[in-house]
């Protein structure tokens, strides 16, 4: 098998892209970035007919004429990385809007084959596609799929095989497939009107209302008075669902591992290693690393599923749609909406997440302010604090209180979002809002098995490896500040007095800011520590009944304005280490970076500052 040929696949966002590069490559994928870029990129392998194929992913868009980093990865790519062919991947029910960018693809790559996927769904809408007249006018071979249930994908593969291995070029273009910028402006120019004309000719609609459905739901979710209400209702439901559901997974997880660690020490000490030696491995690394695990896990095992199914429902880019005036207003863009909820599973997703917003003032503006919304790894906290100290209820009302307020904590960072927002782009990002495309996808029947795989290999397990890569030299160190004592005193303890200023003047105490200081590469661990030192012991502690936790905390002077004072610095604090490696990453710049760490942690003292002299006024 000595040929390879490397075939680009492109489309429109929403079209089944991904559908179809998982369904040709299987298990043969991996994961980079794009040569000088940060924008990553899928590629995946395949053999058909004794020939191999390297078929690239790039990243979905509108046109050659590119604004995003994401979409001049995409132009780049197909002017100028001399794949050997491309397949276009176009949606059948709205095929007019996908043409144009498969004309400029033809114009640029003669070996290209048009891919019309979805038919199932333009079937059921009353749509059909005259698929040999198509190929006609676009001079290409037109193939119509399925990719959801495999449909067409062998004849897809047979086209391909027979489309790289001719000699003849398309009769649509005889150019060269190298084009510099100016030369592809020029063609998308030309190509401008021929979309319309190509999809009248070729697309018939048995049903005077192909969309009747999309608009029914529409006038639910995008209507001014129900729109946002509506939004709130489902993610409060998420959120509920998220903190609950994962309440005894996480039990079971804690004990499970934490009764690993302890097989591991008996081991240890049995084969004789120093007692030291044991303490530092099982007792600081590991039991970090299995708290972070028990506590991270269970909860983006329920959200980024059901985050990826109204996803794949096209519901985001509604909420969107909803939230743009208010972003707008902001002086940043309405997508804004999109990577800030993504970031209420996890910050770091939703930094990543930032590459699809164009202007890039804008998207250092939704990087900085994505700290704002807190990611799952702070929900426990927040919701431990609001049951101790806000609900006197048990139950389900006290449940559903308790997500009340909850709710009530993320519409405050959305609210202080906002606003840090139109400060940054009246000030350091100065600038207007730039229009933009929002494309709003036909509502479509989420594939849950798919789903599932995406959002757990994709998301789940990338965060938690990154966060577990931060966490471990973090229980080095916790172990060696709680071990090694000066005279009888424990470094910790003078780290927590030494802070305890500090503390005094925003309502809390040296132990917590402590706390927050080393729970950096991982949210979930600060209040472990925070029990730790109030216990005086060498590492992690846990309580897992409340009114135990409740009564050590009191014992520690802890108040109803310190519960407050401890919800707001929890909200607002530095991003963790995992975020600030991707806030990096995706800017490229370490002052961009250190002001996400020090803006959100301004506003949480500030804050608290207020309560704690407000209380004492008062």
């Amino acid at each position: 098998m000595d040929e390879n040929f490397v075939i680009a696949l492109a489309g429109n966002p929403n079209v089944g892209k991904s559908t179809v590069f998982n369904a040709l490559t299987g298990m043969k994928q991996h994961t980079g970035n794009w040569a000088g870029k940060t924008v990553s990129c899928a590629e995946g392998t395949f053999d058909y007919n004794n020939r191999h194929f390297t078929l690239a992913d790039i990243p979905g868009t509108y046109s050659l004429r590119a604004n995003s980093a994401e979409e001049k990865a995409a132009r780049d790519f197909i002017c100028s990385g001399k794949p050997d062919g491309a397949i276009v991947v176009c949606d059948a029910s709205c095929l007019e809007r996908n043409l144009y960018l498969a004309l400029q693809v033809i114009e640029i790559i003669p070996k290209t084959i048009v891919c019309v996927n979805l038919i199932d769904e333009a079937e059921k809408k009353g749509i059909q596609i005259d698929d040999i007249k198509l190929s006609e006018l676009l001079g290409v071979p037109v193939v119509l799929t399925s990719a959801r249930s495999n449909k067409g994908l062998d004849v897809l593969c047979r086209i391909l095989d027979e489309t790289v291995s001719s000699e003849t070029v398309s009769t649509a273009s005889k150019t060269t497939p190298d084009k510099n910028t100016e030369e592809t402006d020029k063609l998308i120019s030309e190509t401008a009107g021929k979309a319309a004309e190509i999809a009248a000719e070729t697309v018939k609609c048995k049903n005077n209302e192909p969309y009747k459905r999309d608009r029914m739901l529409d006038k639910i979710f995008l209507n001014r008075k129900t729109g946002i209400p509506v939004m709130l209702i489902l993610f409060g439901l998420i959120m509920w669902i998220t903190v609950a559901g994962a309440n005894y997974p996480s039990e079971l997880l804690n004990k499970g591992l934490f009764a690993f660690g302890d097989l591991m020490s008996d081991l240890l000490i049995k084969a004789g290693t120093p007692p030291w030696i044991e303490s530092l491995l099982v007792q600081g690394i590991y039991k970090v690393l299995a708290w972070v695990i028990s506590v991270m896990l269970p909860p983006m095992a329920i959200f980024f599923p059901m985050f990826t199914l109204l996803e794949d429902l096209g519901y985001l880019p509604r909420i969107a749609f909803n939230l743009d005036g208010c972003f707008r207003c902001s002086g940043a863009c309405g997508k804004q909406a999109i990577t800030m909820s993504m970031g209420l599973g996890c910050n770091a997703c939703g930094v990543t997440g930032c590459r699809i917003i164009d202007s890039p003032r804008e998207r250092l503006i939704a990087i900085i302010t994505n700290n704002f919304v807190p990611c799952n790894g702070r929900f426990p906290t927040i919701i431990a604090i609001i049951m101790m100290f806000f609900i006197t209820t048990s139950g389900f009302l006290g449940s559903v209180l308790s997500g009340a307020i909850l709710m009530g904590v993320i519409l405050l960072g959305i609210a202080v979002t906002l606003v840090v927002s139109f400060i940054l782009s009246k000030t350091i990002l100065k600038g207007e809002s730039s229009s933009y495309t929002l494309e709003l996808p036909p509502y479509r029947k989420p594939q849950i098995g798919k789903v599932l795989i995406r959002s757990l290999l994709d998301r789940t397990i990338f965060v938690l490896g990154r966060a577990c890569t931060a966490a471990a030299p973090c229980g080095l160190l916790i172990w060696i500040l709680a071990n090694i004592k000066i005279g009888d005193t424990a470094i910790l303890a003078y780290i927590s007095d030494f802070l305890d200023p500090l503390g005094k003047l925003i309502g809390l105490d040296g132990v917590i800011i402590m706390a927050f200081i080393l729970g950096f590469p991982a949210n979930e661990i600060v209040v472990p520590i925070i029990l730790m030192s109030y216990l005086a012991q060498g590492s992690l502690v846990e309580l897992n009944d409340n009114t135990e936790l409740w009564a050590l905390l009191v014992a520690n002077g802890w108040t109803v304005k310190t519960a407050l004072c401890m919800i707001i610095f929890t909200l607002f604090h530095f991003p963790c280490a995992t975020t600030c490696m991707t806030i990096k990453k995706e800017t490229g710049s370490l002052k961009w970076t250190l002001l996400s760490f020090a803006l959100p942690t301004a506003v949480g003292i500030i804050l608290c500052m207020l309560i704690n002299l407000t209380s004492l006024i008062v």
